[in-house]
């Protein structure tokens, strides 16, 4: 599980990226490995690597991100800061079933 996301994303910075894409990296993983992958995003983020996350876990995405756009049938509907949908409950519970 959270071995094979490890590596996966080592195997993606091989590249250099420019941006990086962690599409729900950490689900299905034990709340302990899950807690290492957010670590390792976190020390991603510090390096400068733009990183495109999608995850269900609302609360460690506004921990992590600057910018949050929710999309719906592959149309954006809202953009803003963590701090603004943080501040949204209608938007969490319409667009995120929080």
């Amino acid at each position: 599980g959270g071995e094979q996301q490890m590596l996966a994303i080592g195997r993606a910075l091989l590249t250099n990226p420019r941006l990086l894409v962690l599409d729900e990296a950490t689900e299905g993983l034990a709340p302990a490995v899950r807690r290492e992958i957010w670590q390792c995003i976190r020390a991603l983020k510090a390096t400068g690597i733009a990183i495109l996350l999608v995850d269900p876990h609302l609360g460690r995405l506004l921990e992590l991100t600057d910018t949050n756009v929710i999309i719906e049938n592959g149309r954006s509907v809202w953009q803003g800061s963590s701090a603004e949908l943080a501040d949204r409950p209608e938007l969490q519970r319409r667009y995120l079933a929080v």
